[in-house]
């Protein structure tokens, strides 16, 4: 038994259950044994491989968009550049090395990575040592400076908790954690329903709610409605807010059991895109997307970046350039590939005009 499932175990004896959203907070960000707080997670020998790892080419494109928001917005100065869970540092490395051909948006900006993992941010600043712009950390997006924000979240909003309900005979009850006869983690239902669930549905239906993405989205929309900028959200997600679990946990790439071995495997949930854009039209900003990764990426030139790449590149090396350019925007497998699966949001200073990666 895991140290962390010790002492969630010794909670729920004295408190008694607790909500799935409680239990993936501790899981993940546990100051001494939470999973981003104590390994890295990213690459072959972690648990899962994100776009930024695969190639370059994921990264650079972000770069360019970002610049480009940048100049559509009035190319305001001084501006934030901002990445919200920034893993190793290695796509913010790339945004910084393609914004050396728009030096003025490299000079506007200051740079900023909102992180909770000490073990991250120390590879994050190690990565980003040579880089053409020193960073600055927060563990919060409000905690960045004020100011006009160009905001990039890469698979951030999927690690964030979630809450269960599932629908009973007395109505919709919240899935919690709690403990078996023989002590160990078990899933269970609260004893009274939620009075503000009322949607139709089958009996031992789920719905997942993303209360605390909806919640950091509402924040930062606020801001940009009232600063400018933009924020550009890439994650695998659904588009239209639905019925269903997919809560699931991940280690050594492959699926585990969520209660098994709390803090040592990944738990995310696929991102509500359709619930994260309500939090922002509610609070003025807007919307564009989201669209699928596939999609953003060939519009912004990824088949164009992949060709110059080749050129320069031994047989070895391009066929990595083409296996790579293969997973981002490949829409066949998605075991395999990203490009249907991942989708892409803008959200947006309600002025700024329809952006490259967003034109259909």
């Amino acid at each position: 038994m895991t140290a962390l499932k010790q002492e969630i175990a010794a909670t729920i004896a004295h408190e008694g259950p607790m909500s799935l959203e409680q239990y993936m907070g501790l899981c993940l960000g546990h100051p001494r044994y939470g999973y981003y707080m104590t390994r890295d997670p990213f690459g072959a020998a972690g648990d899962f491989v994100t776009a930024p790892e695969i190639s370059q080419m994921f990264g650079e494109l972000v770069g360019v968009w970002a610049s480009e928001a940048w100049r559509m917005s009035g190319a305001p100065a001084p501006a934030r550049l901002i990445e919200l869970g920034p893993g190793r540092g290695t796509l913010m490395a790339d945004m910084l090395r393609v914004a050396r051909i728009a030096p003025e948006f490299l000079d506007a900006i200051s740079v900023h990575l909102v992180e909770t993992s000490p073990t991250l941010r120390n590879m994050q600043r190690q990565t980003l040592a040579r880089a053409a712009k020193q960073a600055t950390w927060s563990e919060h997006v409000s905690q960045t400076p004020p100011g006009p924000a160009f905001i990039v979240a890469n698979e951030f909003f999927d690690a964030l908790p979630v809450r269960h309900f599932v629908k009973t005979m007395s109505g919709w009850r919240e899935r919690l954690v709690g403990l078996d006869a023989m002590g160990e983690l078990v899933f269970g239902l609260s004893h009274a329903s939620e009075p503000s669930l009322n949607v139709p549905a089958r009996e031992g239906s789920i719905i997942e709610v993303g209360a605390i993405a909806q919640r950091i989205v509402g924040e930062i929309a606020a801001r940009l409605v009232r600063e400018g900028g933009a924020m550009l959200v890439i994650d695998y997600g659904y588009l239209e807010t639905s019925i269903g679990d997919s809560l699931q946990a991940v280690s050594r790439h492959a699926y585990v059991d969520p209660l098994a071995e709390p803090g040592e495997a990944d738990l995310t949930a696929h991102v509500d895109f359709a619930a994260l854009a309500r939090a922002a039209k509610a609070q003025g900003a807007k919307i564009m997307g989201p669209v699928t990764q596939s999609h953003f990426l060939l519009q912004l030139g990824i088949e164009r970046r992949a060709q110059s790449l080749v050129k320069k590149a031994s047989p070895e090396q391009a066929q990595s350039i083409a296996d790579a350019f293969d997973r981002l925007v490949g829409t066949d497998d998605p075991r395999r590939h990203m490009g249907a699966l991942f989708k892409v949001m803008a959200v947006t200073h309600p002025g700024m005009p329809d952006m490259p990666g967003f034109i259909v």
